[in-house]
């Protein structure tokens, strides 16, 4: 996770979503305040964990003499049953973030283990697997750093962490070159020793022009095989190269051996399935 994202403002926030303003009705109702618990997170498909951290903090908070153990970590692949996580404490606190914990836990496994198939999907190819900012409000630093254990690699975090032109901006501008020129004019671009000028180009006869005007990457959006090809050839290695838009695990491989540098993928944060983690009185 990024140094500046506030991981216990995150687990207060979602608690109280939870919470409400009584509390665990159900468990006060039904357990006595002092009981005591152990369960176990385990999981129950073949995944690759993301997010034991998160989860622990969320059990933290409402009974801040919790005992855990972790029996795996962040980024291991691990087979159906496998035991992620003891916690025992306090009956009612650790129920009360039980579903708080699971979520995330779920989710950010989720992630890690779609990013990790579209990983191997490319293996050996020396194509670079990226994220996107296609990420649920709040939780991109989060979602980000399950990429990351997952094996992929992080795009820009923010808009204030890249220059990347698009065809919205080129079509306001006026224009690729007209563009590029003005983010060069700004002082960006490692020529001036600024940020990396990123340009989108959806045909071939506009890689000559992005890269005469100062481009210093191109993301090749939404070809077929056939054009990247054509665009690498023509790139031929000036600039690194990143190939977008519509990336799915049984096309990725196919783009990959093109040879463009990058393939960047909105579906893993998009398209990724909860994993099936369960947590269970031990």
């Amino acid at each position: 996770m990024t140094p500046d994202f506030d991981l216990d403002a995150f687990v207060t926030a979602t608690l109280a979503e939870d919470l409400g303003q009584g509390g665990d009705i159900s468990s006060a109702a039904v357990i006595p305040a002092n009981a005591q618990l152990t369960a176990v997170l385990a999981s129950r498909d073949a995944i690759t964990v993301a997010g034991l951290q998160v989860a622990a903090v969320f059990f933290g908070e409402l009974d801040p003499a919790v005992e855990i153990e972790r029996f795996v970590s962040d980024g291991e692949a691990v087979a159906p049953g496998t035991r992620l996580m003891r916690v025992s404490g306090n009956a009612r606190a650790l129920l009360a973030a039980e579903r708080s914990a699971l979520n995330t836990l779920q989710h950010l496994s989720g992630i890690a283990t779609l990013t990790r198939a579209y990983v191997d999907a490319i293996a050996g190819t020396g194509a670079t697997l990226l994220d996107t900012r296609k990420t649920l409000p709040g939780l991109r630093a989060l979602e980000k750093y399950a990429v990351t254990c997952g094996g992929g690699t992080n795009h820009r975090m923010r808009l204030d962490d890249g220059v990347l032109i698009k065809d919205n901006h080129i079509a306001v501008a006026g224009g690729i070159e007209k563009a590029v020129r003005a983010a060069v004019t700004a002082g960006y671009g490692l020529a001036a020793g600024g940020l990396a000028i990123v340009v989108e180009v959806d045909r071939v006869d506009q890689i000559e022009p992005a890269l005469l005007a100062g481009a210093d990457r191109l993301l090749l959006d939404n070809m077929d095989p056939a054009m990247l090809r054509a665009a690498v050839v023509q790139v031929g290695g000036r600039v690194p190269t990143e190939a977008s838009g519509g990336v799915r695990l049984d096309t990725i491989r196919a783009i990959a051996e093109t040879g463009v540098t990058f393939i960047s993928v909105g579906r893993l944060m998009q398209s990724a399935p909860a994993a099936d983690i369960g947590l269970d009185f031990a």
